[in-house]
């Protein structure tokens, strides 16, 4: 049974979340050490400490509540039926308290702990990620780009609660840095969906969902959408270099630019050969591009703090 409730929050996609949130924190935790002073010691580990927690109990219980709202159609797909709800295992009242439980949970601690903006940016998550994309998604395929909000506000988190945690620290000057990464965490997602989309295709249209794939037996569209919306993510990844020139440069550069090359090129072959190997290649290679590129931003801004 705890397997499966631990199964309802989607584990993996809670641990990118929650690692994105820590980028955003880590990233604005150097920007400001190298403007004002190194913090304290006891400050970073309550401040890592609660992002972490707070925003993986958030994200569990949107995915809980995501599951428990899509039960029925993960029922008629194959990929999904044998999850604990459409499989039986767990009732359906279990997992929505779960959901709702794990949510508020997540936002009050970052509450206490970081400040009121990033339990409302956490808040935000949830409520349109059940509200505004799961309903969404049997209705128009203009879902994916709402479905890009919950995913991308999580590196806000963790740079709001380095900065203050209140108003300033998502609109003030020094937010530029979070809202690059929300920018890119936005597009990233658009090509690595429709890539799965391709993959799993069928799939969706038993499930009854009007993802771009479902609509687009042909590719017509969804290849095209596939290729610019990666040129777009290729040339955010590069956007990091102007808005925060304090923490990034030649490491992160090269790295933005060979990779980001690699995937267009896969890409690109998707996009003249419209075959589910090479969806698949591009939806593999963006699940390793995003890491890779998160790595080298911290990995840079270290740098840049230990020469400073």
């Amino acid at each position: 049974m705890v397997r499966d409730l631990i199964a309802t929050t989607k584990p993996g996609i809670t641990r990118m979340v929650t690692t994105t949130a820590l980028v955003g924190l880590g990233l604005a935790a150097v920007q400001a050490a190298l403007a004002s002073g190194m913090p304290s010691v006891s400050w970073l580990a309550v401040a890592a400490l609660s992002v972490a927690v707070g925003t993986a109990l958030a994200a569990s219980g949107a995915n809980a509540l995501n599951q428990w709202m899509e039960r029925g159609p993960d029922a008629c797909m194959s990929r999904t039926q044998k999850r604990p709800l459409p499989a039986g295992r767990l009732s359906p009242t279990t997992v929505l308290r779960l959901g709702v439980v794990l949510a508020v949970a997540g936002s009050a601690l970052l509450w206490m702990l970081s400040g009121w903006a990033p339990a409302a940016l956490a808040a935000v998550c949830t409520v349109v990620y059940t509200v505004a994309y799961t309903p969404s998604k049997k209705v128009t395929s203009l879902s994916t780009l709402v479905g890009t909000i919950p995913g991308a506000l999580p590196p806000m988190i963790g740079w709001s609660a380095a900065t203050g945690g209140g108003l300033e620290s998502v609109i003030g000057a020094g937010s530029l840095g979070g809202w690059t990464l929300v920018a890119l965490m936005t597009v990233w997602q658009i090509p690595h969906f429709l890539a799965i989309a391709w993959m799993y295709r069928e799939d969706y249209a038993k499930g009854g969902f009007r993802v771009l794939s479902v609509d687009d037996p042909g590719g017509k569209r969804t290849m095209p959408a596939i290729w610019w919306t990666t040129l777009l993510m290729v040339a955010v990844t590069l956007v990091p270099l102007a808005t925060m020139p304090e923490l990034t440069g030649w490491l992160y550069g090269v790295v933005a630019v060979v990779s980001g090359a690699a995937v267009l090129r896969l890409a690109l072959r998707l996009y003249r050969q419209r075959t589910d190997a090479n969806a698949r290649k591009v939806f593999f290679s963006s699940i390793i591009h995003l890491p890779i590129l998160l790595l080298a931003l911290v990995a840079d801004a270290l740098l840049h703090a230990l020469i400073a």
